[in-house]
């Protein structure tokens, strides 16, 4: 996502530095607007708006410090790793004297979306920080949603769509299951529910990938599934709302990774319904 979303920026004339825990992820995009740094200091000298793109909170606040020692007087950090409102909010007791140049700016798409630059950014943070990141955001997004001063609002309304696309995700993977379990075709649920409305376009999509079983190349991986409903299930219990749904969510993903399809697209919670 980090990689797409640097070429989108320097596709639209920014110019863009970038730094890898893993360097050969760094330099494998170097190139046309992109130059990949050893260090973050040197991937964040003169930056206006520095975005974090990593795969958890944990992953994010390791880095932290050096980002905040590193960041320039009048940068603004935009933080888009999902890592929900509590995340967040250790992210931003971390980000100490810069806390108000910190934006809560998860995206919402996958690959498709990234590589194109037709994302949609939720964004919460101080207003000065949001105007002076949007021409990034612009160059990033199709959209930007403004959810507010608060950091940790955008991170929330980040799980509660990506309950929603797990949900669709997961339900179709039983839909399609139960057909075949009952002497069906898979397919032909995608069919029977194709115009009328309770389609979807996701479960369309997705559909073809877990009936084609083509699940190798992931747009997001299983196991990132896994980790998204993880923190809600935390949030949900946070914050007193009933947990059953994301619970068994997170059993059905849980049961696909264990079967070995972690790394793989996440229509591969298909295998969870398999016999």
């Amino acid at each position: 996502m980090g990689a797409a979303m640097a070429r989108s920026l320097a596709r639209e004339g920014h110019e863009v530095t970038v730094w890898n825990r893993t360097p050969e992820r760094a330099t494998a995009i170097a190139g046309e607007g992109i130059t990949a740094c050893g260090a973050i200091g040197d991937a964040l000298l003169d930056a206006d708006v520095v975005f974090t793109m990593l795969f958890d909170a944990a992953s994010v606040l390791e880095v932290a410090d050096e980002v905040v020692g590193a960041l320039g007087s009048d940068a603004v950090w935009a933080q888009s790793t999902t890592v929900g409102p509590d995340g967040m909010r250790l992210i931003a007791d971390a980000a100490g004297e810069v806390r108000d140049r910190l934006l809560d700016a998860p995206v919402l798409g996958t690959k498709q979306p990234a590589e194109s630059g037709t994302l949609t950014v939720v964004v919460s943070g101080a207003a000065a920080a949001r105007a002076q990141a949007q021409p990034a955001f612009d160059a990033i997004g199709a959209r930007t949603l403004d959810v507010g001063d608060d950091l940790g609002a955008a991170s929330g309304l980040k799980l509660a769509v990506n309950s929603w696309v797990a949900s669709i995700n997961a339900a179709t993977a039983q839909a399609m299951g139960l057909a075949e379990a009952l002497g069906l075709e898979p397919r032909l649920f995608l069919e029977a529910i194709r115009g009328a409305a309770a389609d979807s376009a996701y479960a369309q999509a997705k559909g073809v990938v877990m009936d084609e079983r083509s699940w190798d190349d992931p747009a997001f991986a299983l196991d990132s599934v896994v980790k998204d409903v993880g923190l809600m299930v935390d949030a949900a219990r946070e914050s007193g709302f009933p947990d059953e749904l994301l619970a068994t969510l997170l059993a059905i993903y849980d049961r696909a990774s264990e079967r070995g399809y972690g790394e793989a697209d996440m229509a591969a919670v298909r295998a969870a319904f398999d016999r």
